[in-house]
C-alpha cells in the first residue's frame, strides 16, 4: 500500500470514529447533573446514567445544549418493585413564565400494579393536554426506548418506535404550539406521593429507598441552538424527523395503543371541560 492510500485509510478511519462518537454520544459530553449530588451517577465511561431518590432528595440532569426541533431518543429502565409515589421523567422544556414543554412522566405504583405513562404538552405556559397510558410490557425489567419527535407540524411520542400520541400544530385554529422557544432535554427522579399514585392515596414507602432509575443511549438528531440563538447543523444529516408524520402502519399502531392501553385522554373529559372540549380535540388526531 502506497503512502497516499495509507493517508486516505487513516482519514477514513478518523471520520468513521467521529461519526460513531457523534451518534453514540456520552452523558459526560451531553448532560449536566442539576440536582441530587451523588444520587446522580454517570457510569461506564459516560454510556449510562443512574438517578436515585431517597427521603432527603431526588436527582436530575439536563442537556448542555438547547434545541429547536428534532428527534430525541432515550433508553430508560424504571424503578422496580414498589415504586409508588415516585415520578421518573424524560422531557423537553424552555425556561420562563410562558415556557414550552413536552413531557414523558412515568408514575410509579405499588408492587404488581402498572406504571402510568403521563404525557403532556405545554405552550406559552399552558398545558392541560394530558394523555395517559399503561404499557404492554414491564418497563422495569429491561431498557426500552422513549422518543419525542418535534417538528413544526406536529409532536409525536413513541415507545420502542411505536407511536402512542400525536399532537398536531393547530395554531391556525388558535391552539398554541411550541415552535419558537428553544428547549433543553431534562430528566429527573423525584417524590410526588401527594398525587402520583392512585391520586395520592398510595404513599412512598421509604423503607424501600433508595429508588433508582437508569438511562442510556441518549441521542439528539436535532437543530442545536448556539450561544447567539442561531441554529447550527444537525449532528446527524438525516433530518427525516423534520417532516415526520404517521404512515398507514403508524396510524394502525397508534389506534391499537389508544384503544387498548390509554387510560386517560383530556379530549374525552367533558366533565373537566363543561363548556366544550378544546379546539384540537375536534380535529383528526393522527395526521
Amino acid at each position: 500500500m502506497g503512502p497516499s492510500n495509507s493517508k486516505l485509510c487513516t482519514v477514513a478511519l478518523i471520520i468513521s470514529v467521529l461519526v460513531v462518537a457523534s451518534s453514540a454520544g456520552s452523558f459526560y459530553d451531553d448532560m449536566d447533573i442539576t440536582f441530587g449530588g451523588e444520587r446522580a451517577k454517570i457510569l461506564n465511561g459516560g454510556q449510562d446514567l443512574s438517578l436515585s431518590l431517597d427521603q432527603y432528595s431526588g436527582s436530575g440532569f439536563q442537556s448542555k445544549h438547547e434545541y429547536l426541533f428534532g428527534r430525541f431518543d432515550m433508553q430508560l429502565k424504571l424503578v422496580p418493585g414498589n415504586s409508588a409515589g415516585t415520578v421518573t421523567t424524560f422531557y423537553l422544556s424552555s425556561q420562563g413564565a410562558g415556557h414550552d414543554e413536552i413531557d414523558f412522566e412515568f408514575l410509579g405504583n405499588s408492587t404488581g400494579n402498572p406504571y402510568t405513562i403521563h404525557t403532556n404538552v405545554y405552550s406559552q405556559g399552558k398545558g392541560e393536554k394530558e394523555q395517559q397510558f399503561h404499557l404492554w410490557f414491564d418497563p422495569t425489567a429491561a431498557f426500552h426506548t422513549y422518543t419525542i419527535v418535534w417538528n413544526s407540524q406536529r409532536i409525536i411520542f413513541l415507545i420502542d418506535n411505536i407511536p402512542v400520541r400525536v399532537f398536531n400544530n393547530n395554531a391556525a385554529s388558535g391552539v398554541p404550539f411550541p415552535k419558537t422557544q428553544p428547549m433543553r432535554v431534562y430528566a429527573s427522579l423525584w417524590n410526588a406521593d401527594d398525587w402520583a399514585t392512585q391520586g395520592g392515596r398510595v404513599k412512598t414507602d421509604w423503607t424501600k429507598a433508595p429508588f433508582t432509575a437508569s438511562y442510556r443511549k441518549f441521542n439528539a438528531n436535532a437543530n442545536r441552538v448556539g450561544p447567539n440563538s442561531v441554529s447550527t447543523s444537525s449532528e446527524n444529516d438525516n433530518k427525516a424527523w423534520s417532516t415526520q408524520r404517521l404512515d398507514a402502519a403508524g396510524r394502525n399502531r397508534i389506534r391499537w395503543v389508544q384503544n387498548k392501553h390509554m387510560v386517560y385522554n383530556y379530549c374525552n373529559d367533558r366533565q373537566r371541560f363543561p363548556n366544550g372540549l378544546p379546539a384540537e380535540c375536534m380535529r383528526s388526531k393522527f395526521l
